[in-house]
């Protein structure tokens, strides 16, 4: 099944404006709401004045914290439902769908608007008095975790609300007390705004006579936002469906039921009415759930052979003025599950610190937590090749866990399913011209340029999910094509030309001919999750191949009973059951028109991970004189199983890299440390990454067959982002360290840059 497919069959509806977006869907008799947000971190609701804003004409209805709060709406649980350290278990505060008593970040939903029209909505919104009285604002994790820090929840002894821990604290301990070297690293790990092309939108209706509810947002599948939705409304699953064509990116931000869906529902039923809002990308810096936002602590213990014996790592991680769906799972589980990345650590221990701040609510974005791991271990060999005086290659290659190891499992219980990271790291280090460096420098260092270069290794967990199956199905309209069903929710991925391209495999036909409903609340109901974790192909791809295997079993019955044969007289080629030696035959799509519903099919395939790996290599240069950083190339050499279609891995990859490089070289969200508010809430104050910022992109595919699953894929969504942050992290540390500069933290701004080599240059 290698390499048979190119291109994206959504492209061209796409690129010739034909998308069909939250935004541009609008409902016979609709009306329109505008959010009042809190302009303060942290106060206390003293009183919310709505007589003028009512008086404005048009408006039909204002909803409040008390509205919902009355309603029985708040508090969807997280993902993360496992003990902590010593057993303990996760604070988890009410999350209030519109502030009730009091607003804990800039930002959250104080009050909403219905309007005839947005522009009335919003007038309204600008004559709603509310009348706060400010409490201190904490935006840092570490300083919220202090023994006299104002609590966020008074009801709550602390503002550390979980404490995780995996691996062995004693054996660890022992390890790094008798180790020969000890390296050790703080990294501050900047907080992100995810910034989908789409801001955060929606449509509600509420049907009276069946309760049900409907709702058209952007979301990355349905069963995830109606797990979230459900539990912060109390309206059953079934009373709700949620729809979604295009999605304008994910990212790990549109997978949740965000208080402003639960609003919105509510709006609907209240004035018997669509409700729309639209919302701006200022809402979408202030109430899109953050990404990243951590403080990491590393220990990488050697023995004097340079062989690993230990790593303890510590993360301190926002979680904002309240628990997200995903926040506290992503910066908890998954990380220990490859903790100690592509290399042989026997000992190994790690504690995750959550804590509230006054910030907006953090969540999975992509890596989700992926690339926090990466860039650690990656900085802390770094580091120790440099502090040791060892060959930063060689170092690895010693260490490095070999192909006939696997599967693996490592020190703290994960199995990774199969690699040959030592096959990376040659194939990128042959692809980069690696042995060639130092000639390049020298001519980099001729125009008064410093160059860096950066290789380094990563694994990462894809796949698993909430749901232990993951179903998908396959039913035939009346002219016998088949329309295939999943859970997932597309945002850029490519469904639409992945999933019929695998059953199409199965059947013998053109995939043209299959029509994908992904996420289609029309449809059966399926079990499993949404496009989450690099889990598509892997998940749902799976479950396509093996319900289209089973309908190909099925009809065969069918075929053997209209052509009169014995089943095991039948051959299924080309789409066709043909008796063999004999020209009798009949086309599967002929046997689903003639037999309507018989061939219909539901199946799941096991919730299972894999773990793909890779190596990366950067080569900067920097303008010592300005502090600008040049990527020159970039080397991507990935496993991720069998690859099915090379456009939509290489879209991926590449999407996922230019996050990395806008993580490592622009990207900072930053809040007053006083007032709390949100310096950085706009593209003026925000610098994303550019086309200019790019440098040439060449992927390589190195991979071994999962053996989990039978396509043999592994995850590929997020490679991109958890192999590219450390290795642009380093190269750029590789170049600066001609000028006395080896620590510094993220994003490396010309600014940042340029500051750190002026510092260097001081005496003393």
């Amino acid at each position: 099944m290698d390499n048979v497919f190119q291109g994206r069959r959504e492209d061209f509806r796409l690129v010739t404006g034909q998308g069909l977006y939250a935004s541009d869907r609008s409902l016979p008799g609709e009306t329109h709401g505008f959010f009042l947000r809190a302009d303060r971190a942290h106060a206390e609701i003293l009183s919310i004045d709505t007589q003028k804003a009512r008086a404005v004409p048009g408006v039909l209805a204002i909803l409040t914290g008390a509205d919902t709060k009355a309603a029985g709406f708040g508090s969807p649980s997280p993902l993360a439902g496992y003990p902590g350290r010593g057993g303990i278990k996760m604070k988890i505060p009410r999350r209030q769908v519109m502030a009730e008593d009091r607003v804990r970040y800039v930002g959250q939903e104080v009050a909403f608007v219905i309007a005839e029209t947005a522009a009335q909505a919003q007038e309204a919104v600008e004559k709603i008095v509310v009348d706060y009285r400010d409490l201190p604002a904490l935006v840092d994790a570490e300083a919220a975790m202090a023994a006299d820090a104002p609590l966020l929840y008074p009801d709550f002894e602390s503002n550390l609300c979980f404490d995780y821990e995996y691996g062995n604290e004693a054996a660890t301990e022992s390890a790094l007390a008798v180790a020969t070297h000890v390296t050790r690293l703080t990294l501050d790990v900047p907080r992100l705004v995810g910034n989908p092309m789409e801001p955060k939108s929606g449509i509600a209706t509420y049907n009276a006579t069946t309760g049900r509810y409907d709702l058209y947002v952007p979301t990355q599948g349905m069963t995830l936002m109606l797990d979230s939705l459900s539990s912060g409304t109390g309206i059953p699953e079934t009373s709700i469906r949620v729809h979604a064509q295009d999605v304008g990116g994910g990212f790990g931000v549109r997978t949740e039921g965000y208080s402003e869906y639960c609003t919105l529902m509510l709006a609907a039923r209240t004035v018997g009415r669509p409700v729309k809002w639209s919302g701006t990308r200022s809402e979408t810096f202030v109430s899109d759930h953050h990404g990243r936002a951590a403080k990491l602590f590393g220990e990488l213990a050697l023995d004097e052979h340079g062989h690993f014996t230990a790593l303890r790592v510590r993360w301190i991680c926002h979680a904002g003025g309240y628990l997200s769906q995903a926040g506290p799972l992503i910066n908890t589980l998954p990380p220990g599950s490859h903790a100690s990345n592509l290399y042989r650590i026997p000992n190994v221990y790690g504690r995750h610190l959550l804590v509230l701040t006054n910030t907006t609510p953090t969540t999975a974005y992509r890596g989700a937590g992926r690339p926090n791991v990466s860039y650690l271990v990656e900085r802390l060999v770094e580091e120790a090749a440099r502090e040791t005086g060892r060959d930063r290659i060689d170092l690895r290659r010693l260490n490095l866990i070999p192909k006939e190891a696997f599967p693996y499992k490592i020190a703290t219980g994960a199995d990774y399913d199969s690699g040959d990271p030592p096959g990376l790291l040659d194939l990128a280090l042959a692809q980069a011209k690696w042995n060639d460096f130092p000639a390049r420098r020298a001519q980099s260092a001729e125009r008064g340029m410093l160059r860096g270069i950066a290789c380094c290794m990563f694994v990462e967990p894809s796949g698993g999910g909430r749901s232990p199956t993951e179903e998908s199905a396959i039913k035939f309209g009346e002219s016998g094509t088949p329309r295939i069903f999943s859970t997932s929710g597309p945002s850029g991925q490519g469904h639409e030309t992945a999933f019929p391209e695998i059953v199409a495999r199965v059947f013998g036909v053109d995939p043209l001919t299959i029509e994908n409903r992904s996420s289609d609340p029309d449809g059966p109901v399926l079990k499993g999750d949404g496009t989450i974790g690099s889990r598509s192909t892997m998940l749902q791809g799976n479950a396509l191949f093996i319900t289209a295997q089973e309908v190909v079993r099925k009809g065969k019955d069918l075929a053997a009973r209209q052509l009169e044969a014995d089943a095991e007289d039948i051959d299924f080629i080309d789409g066709k059951y043909a008796v063999r030696g004999t020209d009798l035959s009949v086309a599967l799509y002929q046997l689903s028109r003639d037999n309507p519903g018989a061939l219909d099919t539901t199946a799941g395939f096991p919730a299972h991970r894999t773990f793909p790996s890779g190596a990366h290599i950067a080569e900067v240069e920097i303008d010592p004189e300005t502090g600008t950083v040049t990527l020159l190339d970039y080397v991507a050499v990935d496993d991720c199983g069998r690859v099915l279609n090379h456009t939509l891995v290489e879209g991926q990859v590449h999407g996922g890299m230019v996050q990395g490089l806008g993580q490592v070289l622009t990207e900072q969200c930053l809040y007053d440390a006083d007032s709390g508010q949100l310096m950085t809430g706009s593209f003026m104050d925000y610098a994303m990454p550019r086309a200019d910022d790019l440098g040439p992109l060449r992927l390589f595919d190195h991979s071994v067959l999962s053996p989990s699953n039978p396509l043999g894929v592994k995850g590929v969504g997020e490679a991109g982002t958890t192999g590219s942050v450390p290795t642009l992290a380093n190269a750029v540390l590789d170049a600066l360290r001609s000028r006395g500069v080896d620590r510094l933290d993220l994003p490396y701004t010309p600014s940042r840059v340029w500051n750190a080599i002026k510092a260097a240059r001081q005496p003393g």
